[in-house]
C-alpha cells in the first residue's frame, strides 16, 4: 500500500521523474564504469608477462627495465654483452632464458631478435603460452614472426616480403632493404605489447647490421643475403634476457647474485614487483577519474534533491488530504524518502543493463583496438560497495525535502 502509494506520486511527475533518472543513470554509468575499467586495466596490465621469474638488463632502474623489455616502450640505457648472458645461463639454478635483442622497427612497430625459446618459454595472462593463428615459428635467417596487430592492421599475410628499418624511425637512409624478411607466422591475439611486435632471430638482427657501423651504413658493397652463413652470426651483446628458475626459493638468491655480478653492471627485477611499482606511479590519474565520477554523481543527487524540494510546493494540497485521512508528519517523510529511493534504484538497475551491453558490444573492438580485455560482468565488492555508498548518499540528501514535507504537514494540520 506504501509503495503503491509511492509510485502512483511519482507516476503523477513522470516528466521530471524521467529526467532526473536519466541524470542519475548517466552519473551511475561513470561511476562505475571508471571503476570496472581500473580494476579491469590493471588486472590486463598484471597479466602481461606471467611465469618469468627475473628480467635481467644494463644497470638501470626496475620501472625502465620493466618498460622496454615487456611493454616496448623507451630504449636501454646499455646491453648485456653476449658472453655475460651465457655465463648467467650456466647458473645452477636457471632453467631457461630468453634473450631480447630491440633497436629496430618496421612501420613505428617495434622489432625484436629472440630465438625459439622465447615462443616455447614465454607466458602471459594466466600462465597462457604463445600460439600460432598462422605459420609457425622463425627457422631461417630472414624469417620474421608477426604480432596480430602488426599483421591485422599492415594486412601482412603468410609469404609477404617485409623491410626492417634501423631505430624506431623509418627513413630512406635507415632502411635495410639489402635484406628482406618473409613472414612465417601469425601469433593469436594475446591483449599484450606481443601482439604489436614484430619477432626475428638474433642471427637476423645481426646480419642485416653486416657494414653497419654505429647506426650508420657503410657505403661498400653489401654482402648478398644468400651467401651469409648464419652460424657465423652470434651477437655480441642483447638488450635484456628474461629468466625462469628450477624452484622460486632460489629466486632472491639468484637475483644478489647478479645484482652484484662483477663483469658487468647488471640489473635483475622480479616483474610482479615492478609492475607493482609502475601502477602505482599511475595512481594519481586513478584517483583524478575516481574523483571526477564522484563528483557528476554528487552533482546529480543534489539535482534529485533540488527536484522532489520543488515538488513539495506543488504538493501543498496533496499534503493537505493525507493529513485529513490521518496521515501523520512521520509518515510524509517516509514518503518522501522512498520515493527518492525508488528513483535511485531505477536508475542504478537502467545503468546496470546499459553498462553491461556497452561492455559486451565494445568488448571485441577494445581489445583489438587497445589490447584490453573488459569483462560486460562490473559486479565486484568494490561497485557494491560503491552502490551502498549511492543509496546512503541518496537517504543524506532526501533528508532536505523530506524535513520540508514533515513541516508542511505540521502546518497544514493547524489551518
Amino acid at each position: 500500500m506504501f509503495l503503491s502509494l509511492c509510485w502512483k506520486s511519482l507516476y503523477s511527475r513522470k516528466g521530471s521523474v524521467l529526467l532526473t533518472v536519466l541524470a542519475l543513470t548517466v552519473s551511475i554509468i561513470v561511476l562505475l564504469g571508471v571503476e570496472h575499467i581500473r580494476q579491469q586495466s590493471k588486472e590486463s596490465f598484471r597479466q602481461t608477462v606471467s611465469g618469468v621469474d627475473l628480467i635481467v638488463g644494463a644497470r638501470t632502474s626496475s620501472t625502465n627495465l620493466l618498460l622496454y623489455s615487456v611493454f616496448r616502450m623507451g630504449n636501454a640505457t646499455n646491453n648485456i654483452g653476449w658472453s655475460t648472458y651465457q655465463k648467467i645461463t650456466e647458473l645452477p639454478d636457471i632453467a631457461w632464458t630468453i634473450p631480447i635483442s630491440l633497436g629496430d622497427s618496421h612501420k613505428g612497430y617495434r622489432v625484436m631478435g629472440t630465438t625459439t625459446d622465447y615462443f616455447t618459454h614465454f607466458r602471459y595472462g594466466q600462465q597462457q603460452s604463445l600460439s600460432f593463428s598462422a605459420g609457425d615459428g622463425f627457422s631461417d635467417l630472414f624469417d620474421v614472426v608477426l604480432g596480430a596487430d602488426v599483421a591485422r592492421k599492415l594486412n601482412y599475410q603468410l609469404g609477404d616480403s617485409l623491410i626492417l628499418s634501423h631505430g624506431l624511425v623509418s627513413t630512406q637512409f635507415s632502411s635495410h632493404d639489402d635484406k628482406p624478411f618473409t613472414v612465417v607466422g601469425i601469433l593469436a591475439p594475446t591483449g599484450t605489447p606481443v601482439d604489436q611486435a614484430l619477432h626475428v632471430s638474433l642471427a637476423g638482427i645481426e646480419a642485416i647490421h653486416i657494414n653497419w657501423q654505429q647506426g650508420v651504413k657503410l657505403p661498400v658493397t653489401a654482402s648478398p643475403a644468400p651467401l651469409i652463413d648464419p652460424n657465423q652470426l652470434l651477437p655480441q651483446s642483447i638488450t635484456a634476457m628474461m629468466v625462469g628458475l628450477n624452484s622460486k626459493i632460489s629466486t632472491f638468491r639468484v637475483q644478489r647474485a647478479i645484482n652484484q655480478y662483477r663483469g658487468e653492471a647488471l640489473t635483475a627485477i622480479l616483474p610482479g614487483v615492478a609492475l607493482s611499482e609502475l601502477w602505482q606511479m599511475m595512481a594519481v590519474m586513478e584517483n583524478t577519474l575516481r574523483l571526477i565520477s564522484v563528483l557528476i554523481l554528487v552533482a546529480s543527487l543534489l539535482g534529485l534533491s533540488a527536484m522532489m524540494l520543488a515538488s513539495i510546493r506543488e504538493r501543498q494540497r496533496e499534503i493537505q488530504v493525507m493529513r485529513l485521512i490521518g496521515a501523520s508528519p512521520w509518515f510524509l517523510f517516509r514518503l518522501i524518502q522512498v520515493e527518492a529511493l525508488i528513483i535511485v534504484l531505477l536508475s542504478m538497475a537502467l545503468a546496470g543493463g546499459v553498462l553491461s551491453a556497452s561492455l559486451l558490444v565494445l568488448n571485441g573492438y577494445l581489445s583489438t583496438e587497445y589490447g584490453l580485455h573488459i569483462s560486460a560482468n562490473f559486479i565486484s565488492q568494490s561497485s557494491l560497495s560503491m552502490m551502498a555508498a549511492v543509496i546512503a548518499a541518496t537517504v543524506l540528501v532526501s533528508t532536505i525535502p523530506a524535513v520540508s514535507a514533515y513541516h508542511r504537514g505540521i502546518k497544514s494540520a493547524g489551518q
